[in-house]
């Protein structure tokens, strides 16, 4: 196995450690919640095969699943995602392409590209994970501002992240 495969395994540990001890206690007003592990499925390789990609996401979140206890919920936003990851990542081209060894990351694009790229995909991942919680659209207005907050939490956490633990260019 390379060392960027071995760097990616301890990576995924560590997002969802950090998820699970930590981040799942914190709650901002009852309504905002940080779901940092989301930036580990977002800065995976550009050239990662698409059914790669949802493994991994179904990994990651069935992981969390099972210490939220929540049946599958973030196993199946996950998954979405990192369908529709690629898909986004054509729109977002840069002028001179990606190579293949880059990651989507703040470092190497920027934080105007990079807010472009993650927020959306989390601010998806969001919805989906709340509409299905409340198992519809019963509490539509609740549910949408905990997509708000939550989305905007996240995105600030996801970039204190990327600012504090840049990735290196290569």
């Amino acid at each position: 196995m390379s060392r960027g495969g071995i760097l990616q395994i301890i990576s995924f540990f560590i997002y969802l450690l950090y998820q699970v001890l930590i981040l799942q206690n914190i709650v901002l007003f009852h309504t905002a919640f940080c779901f940092l592990y989301v930036a580990y499925l977002l800065v995976l390789p550009v050239e990662t095969s698409p059914l790669a990609l949802m493994g991994i996401g179904f990994v990651m979140g069935f992981s969390v699943d099972m210490f939220y206890d929540s049946l599958g919920l973030h196993a199946f936003s996950c998954v979405f995602i990192m369908y529709l990851r690629n898909y986004w990542l054509n729109n977002l081209t840069p002028q001179g392409g990606y190579n293949s060894t880059d990651s989507p990351s703040l470092a190497l694009n920027g934080l105007q590209w990079f807010m472009v790229y993650a927020g959306p995909l989390v601010l998806i991942h969001h919805s989906v994970l709340f509409f299905m919680e409340v198992g519809g659209f019963a509490f539509f207005w609740f549910t949408l501002w905990k997509i708000i907050t939550s989305t905007f939490f996240t995105l600030l956490v996801i970039l204190i992240a990327q600012y504090l633990f840049p990735s290196r260019r290569r």
